[in-house]
């Protein structure tokens, strides 16, 4: 059962990988192709469109698939459009290539988590779980900034390198995973799935709150590299190093986060996170010393890594009965939010005054999603527990 779980953990890792490269490259990337601050965002947002548009129904979709076909499929293509981004000549051709690659994601990724309770024994699904979202956290502790030596030699080395290994996996996961067909053959459209989160306010307030926690974090990733080489000046190199600080803020989080909600409480872990972000997003862009910035920035990340798993749970536990319908509209959410905050980071950066007005944007956001959290009931005690407790029975 192992072999299962250092899978997912390397194609999730894979994934995330590919996911944030593009944020320390972007400087490489804008001059490389010669295009606007202003669009440069694009080349990070068309993958996350891609995934966001295409996580709506793959989800519902896969459900009557067999999920071995799917995963294979999914990363099949995943490898492909990754290794054609450094053939890329143009920056509408590496936008192609990019929203192909989010396309792919959005059908392999939830299939890891569907997969997991699947053909992993009861007493070792939640273990597995943390095994593969360890594998997201890793990405940007170590996947990104090697991507960014790795692009050192040239730009294009990181995506063949990804690509190639992820091929490498499609392999592993051919010979090794048995078929999981779907239970029963009744077909049900992807609207009606979606039909009891759309008719509940809860539900409704509770993406609309995640909606705006990632918008709020999203655009302030998207620019961080970019702000970094101006501000500070620094090569991809450099950068890469400072992102690995981002990436082990997000492992420390994880890490630290039974701590935190036994000491907070879930709710009260969330309000106090989101207003230390508030402050920390406000503040970050004015500072002139770059070790202190790379501290704010792990505080930040090891903040969201405690935030986001509550927040998961809180979602998750809206309506049992359709959960993987709820994760991948939880994904796509996710993906819509970083994809919108490509396109306003490059729009404030150009137009507002550099990377203070994306901190002070981020700060809005977070503080309207702590708002709808609280006003839509979705961080209720009652709430926050059933969340915590589905998602460590996930």
């Amino acid at each position: 059962m192992r072999k299962y779980a250092a899978l997912f953990f390397l194609i999730m890792f894979m994934i995330g990988t590919d996911t944030f490269l593009i944020s320390p490259l972007l400087p490489t990337l804008q001059t490389q192709f010669g295009v606007s601050t202003g669009i440069a965002g694009w080349m990070l947002g068309s993958y996350t469109l891609g995934s966001a548009v295409f996580a709506l129904i793959a989800g519902p979709l896969s459900d009557g698939w067999n999920r071995r076909t799917v995963l294979l499929s999914g990363l099949l293509g995943f490898s492909i459009s990754t290794i054609l981004c450094g053939f890329a000549d143009s920056f509408w051709t590496i936008c192609l290539f990019r929203f192909l690659a989010g396309v792919s994601a959005a059908f392999t990724a939830p299939q890891v988590w569907a997969s997991i309770p699947a053909i992993m024994p009861a007493s070792r699904v939640s273990k597995t779980m943390g095994i593969a979202f360890a594998g997201l956290a890793a990405s940007q502790a170590f996947g990104v900034p090697i991507g960014s030596w790795l692009a050192v030699a040239h730009w294009s080395v990181p995506f063949w390198t990804i690509g190639i290994a992820s091929l490498l996996l499609i392999a592993v996961a051919f010979y090794s995973m048995p078929d999981m067909k779907p239970s029963t053959r009744e077909r049900t459209s992807i609207l009606r799935r979606y039909l009891p989160l759309i008719t509940s306010g809860k539900a409704r307030s509770g993406f609309l709150a995640y909606l705006l926690l990632h918008l709020g974090s999203g655009t302030a990733f998207a620019f961080v590299g970019k702000w970094m080489a101006d501000r500070f000046e620094l090569p991809i190199g450099q950068i890469g190093t400072v992102m690995m600080f981002l990436g082990f803020g997000t492992l420390l989080g994880s890490m630290i986060s039974t701590y935190a909600i036994r000491k907070l409480g879930h709710a009260n872990a969330v309000v106090v996170g989101m207003s230390m972000l508030m402050v920390l997003y406000t503040v970050m862009p004015h500072l002139m010393n770059l070790p202190i910035v790379t501290i704010v920035y792990l505080i930040i990340f090891a903040t969201l890594g405690i935030i986001f798993p509550i927040v998961m749970g809180m979602l998750t536990s809206l309506n049992a009965s359709v959960r993987g319908t709820i994760s991948s509209l939880a994904n796509s959410t996710m993906n819509g939010a970083n994809t919108l905050g490509a396109w306003i980071a490059g729009l404030l950066y150009v137009q507002l005054g550099g990377y203070s007005s994306i901190g002070i944007f981020s700060a809005v956001c977070i503080a309207l999603s702590l708002g709808t959290f609280l006003f839509g009931g979705v961080l209720g005690r009652k709430s926050a527990r059933t969340g915590a407790e589905s998602a460590s029975a996930s």
